[in-house]
């Protein structure tokens, strides 16, 4: 049988999955949804929004981004169609770097 894995995360991770919940909850409340409704509307279930609203660091982050999207909490600076511009950025930052990192070999100097 396996051994459940107990992940740990750094208190930046929680507080921002704490402040990203409340923003979200917030939002579904101003905006008069029910749980049952934004859950409805974003394909997942209500247990789901449930835990995205309690900050669970296990919920997938697609779902989660989703539900922020519906209600309206900007996850970033851009608006959606300026997105595809960073994501162009990105892309070619990435093209510059090497395909994979790998760490330094150490050239040991045997030479005596």
């Amino acid at each position: 049988m396996p051994k459940s894995v107990t992940r740990t995360y750094s208190r930046y991770t929680e507080e921002v999955l704490t402040l990203l919940a409340g923003l979200i909850r917030a939002a579904r409340l101003e905006n008069k949804m029910t749980a049952q409704d934004l859950a409805d509307r974003a394909g997942i279930s209500r247990g789901m929004l449930s835990r995205i609203e309690k900050a669970d660091p296990k919920c997938e982050i697609g779902a989660t981004f989703e539900v922020a999207r519906i209600v309206g909490v900007s996850l970033f600076e851009a608006e959606p169609g300026r997105l595809a511009m960073h994501s162009k950025q990105v892309e070619y930052k990435l093209a510059l770097l090497p395909k994979s990192a790998r760490k330094e070999k150490k050239v040991v100097m045997d030479d005596f």
